[in-house]
């Protein structure tokens, strides 16, 4: 075979599969973004991958250029379609993500507005309560990260919870904002089908619902950072809620989840942290996490992951009034190298 055939060849495999996938991937967004009918939807979608179809039938047909032409066009549309979602505040939304986190800062005293504080007896059977509450950062001690899987052994929901010399915990969770009866679709956040949200709670809320009401399987590390640090982590998440107050922002699975966030935050703080395939894969977040020096190092990681499992506390601190500190029994204090700068 000429090495100029040769390479015409290659190169229309290269633009057959790179077809396909534009193909793909628009049939997915306009399936979970076509706002009209679910009749409109199919209809956009079919039409959608017609378009992609007559384009490879035009390479393969000998007509390179005016497949190229078609394919700019199909590009562009799409592109102009895309760009005009944009993300709202005003839905009608699930209980759980009604209000928005906002924070004001005085110093060293935080107002957390719309911190959550459910009593929650089923998935769908539970009091909201919303709270107001101060809470002063000359007063922070802890930073401990809890990871809930729901999903397997690589995907976890990250949870961040700051403690204070009282025994107070707050825990933030970033989390898709799901308006009212919609269904949760793990392939959605790949396609603007969720609007992001900052959620302050106590943990016997954010923890309690998923470890005695999902049966889902949490884990508590405590995690090694000096307390100028943690403050500036605290106040980073109340920058990031107040800024979603004003500007929603889309979820999305990869950029923009519950993991890399925080990794965004931390970044910012105590400056640029290796990547890794942990970030995405958060129930491997522990493995990178004790390889940074950033957990205790006195135990091995198995030895750490069994301390910290949740569940049996959480069930039997279920209607505690010391909810946080039973479900800490048994997990060891850090020792006290990390400086309190």
């Amino acid at each position: 075979m000429h090495i100029n055939d040769l390479l015409h060849d290659v190169g229309a495999v290269i633009a057959t599969l790179a077809i396909a996938g534009i193909g793909a991937w628009g049939a997915l967004a306009l399936w979970f973004k076509w706002s009209a009918s679910r009749a409109s939807t199919v209809t956009s979608v079919l039409l959608w991958l017609a378009w992609w179809l007559a384009v490879l039938i035009a390479l393969w047909g000998g007509h390179a250029l005016a497949a190229l032409c078609a394919g700019v066009v199909g590009c562009a549309g799409f592109l102009w379609w895309w760009s005009s979602l944009k993300p709202s505040n005003d839905h009608i939304w699930n209980d759980d993500v009604a209000r928005l986190l906002s924070g004001e800062v005085n110093g060293d005293v935080v107002t957390l507005i719309n911190l959550r504080d459910f009593e929650w007896r089923t998935r769908t059977d539970y009091v909201l309560c919303w709270q107001t509450r101060n809470v002063d950062l000359q007063r922070l001690r802890t930073l401990d990260l809890i990871l809930s899987y729901w999903a397997g052994p690589a995907i976890a929901h990250t949870l961040v919870s700051f403690g204070f010399d009282d025994g107070e915990q707050v825990v933030f969770s970033v989390e898709i904002r799901r308006q009212k009866g919609a269904l949760f679709s793990e392939i959605g956040g790949f396609f603007r089908l969720y609007e992001l949200s900052i959620v302050a709670a106590t943990e016997r809320d954010v923890i309690r619902v998923r470890t005695n009401v999902r049966g889902e399987d949490d884990y508590l590390y405590r995690i090694r950072m000096p307390r100028d640090a943690m403050r500036e982590l605290f106040l980073a998440y109340i920058d990031a809620a107040n800024r979603l107050v004003e500007t929603p922002r889309f979820y999305n699975t990869v950029t923009a989840n519950c993991t890399t966030i925080i990794y965004q935050m931390v970044s910012r703080i105590v400056g640029r942290l290796p990547l890794s395939h942990r970030l995405l894969l958060s129930g491997y977040l522990p493995e990178y996490l004790y390889a940074l020096g950033a957990l205790d190092q006195r135990y091995p990681l198995s030895e750490l992951r069994a301390l910290g499992r949740l569940r049996e506390r959480a069930q039997a601190a279920d209607q505690s009034a010391a909810f946080s500190a039973d479900i800490r029994l048994g997990i060891p204090a850090l020792p006290e190298d990390v400086p309190a700068t």
